[in-house]
């Protein structure tokens, strides 16, 4: 038997799911992945949350970089994986979507019982007021402030930034809150920043009352992903895992497929659906 074979064996047994997906569920959108199949980093580090807030130039850097990138983000469409996502919602298999990604290509595919654990590209917060707007706003007001600014991005980050030399945009102006004149930061948690409690808590009484957990797309190299695959385990929910190379959960999984998220929901969708409707019918 197939590890594809098992993993349809796991979506059919399993019928209150909850999924954990991450940057490999959205690179067949065009959005490059953090990590090679080793778990290595792909990029150089993201910013760190008290760079960001202590250092101008680290966020006149970053902003650029942002504003370089956010079309690529903002015109990224779902893809067959996000797609099954939301149909295994639909029919009643999946209980909650827990995903680690920033680009909102689930809940644009039609899934709406998500957990954003690091929040969203779409949205900017003012670290002083709390005031938060449309990203898109944002867009504009930097576009008025840089008339002509331009620059050549060599590739993309996973987190919608261009890569730019830090010479190209030494010169970059940003903008403040136009509300209280606070610090603008992206709605999401940067490396360094912690994961909003309220996020953890829902996910965990979730996973409390499902069946099993699958992982999709994440190496779950990082604490706030991979704690609820060790959570899995210690309560004896099955977990299984679709990811290009090796998570730090591999010893703990029932089956693990290594293949792209999108090709492999493909696979085994089409037999859990005619299942679910023969079940309903």
């Amino acid at each position: 038997m197939t590890t594809v074979d098992l993993l349809g064996r796991f979506l059919l047994k399993h019928r209150k799911l909850m999924v954990l997906s991450g940057a490999g569920c959205s690179t067949d959108s065009g959005i490059p992945d953090y990590r090679d199949e080793d778990g290595n980093w792909k990029h150089s580090r993201p910013v760190q949350f008290g760079d960001f807030l202590r250092d101008a130039g680290t966020r006149r850097h970053y902003w650029a970089r942002s504003f370089a990138g956010w079309q690529r983000i903002s015109r990224a469409r779902p893809n067959a994986a996000h797609a099954a996502l939301a149909a295994l919602e639909q029919c009643g298999r999946l209980s909650l979507l827990i995903t680690q990604n920033v680009d909102n290509l689930h809940r644009i595919a039609g899934s709406r019982n998500v957990v954003d654990l690091h929040g969203v590209l779409h949205q900017v917060r003012c670290l002083g007021c709390g005031d938060i707007s449309p990203r898109e706003t944002l867009q504009h007001r930097l576009s008025a402030l840089n008339p002509g600014w331009q620059a050549d991005a060599a590739r993309f980050a996973p987190d919608g930034d261009a890569v730019l030399d830090v010479t190209v945009t030494a010169d970059f102006a940003i903008a403040d809150c136009d509300i209280c004149g606070g610090l603008l930061k992206p709605d999401v948690v940067f490396f360094g920043e912690s994961v909003p409690p309220d996020r953890v808590q829902r996910a965990r009484q979730h996973l409390a009352e499902c069946d099993a957990l699958l992982v999709i797309g994440s190496s779950l190299m990082v604490w706030s992903g991979f704690r609820f695959a060790r959570l899995a385990a210690e309560s004896g929910k099955p977990l299984a895992i679709i990811n290009r190379g090796k998570t730090r959960a591999d010893d703990l999984a029932y089956c693990k497929v290594e293949a792209g998220c999108a090709e492999t929901l493909s696979q085994v969708l089409p037999q859990v659906l005619r299942e679910s409707g023969a079940a309903d019918a």
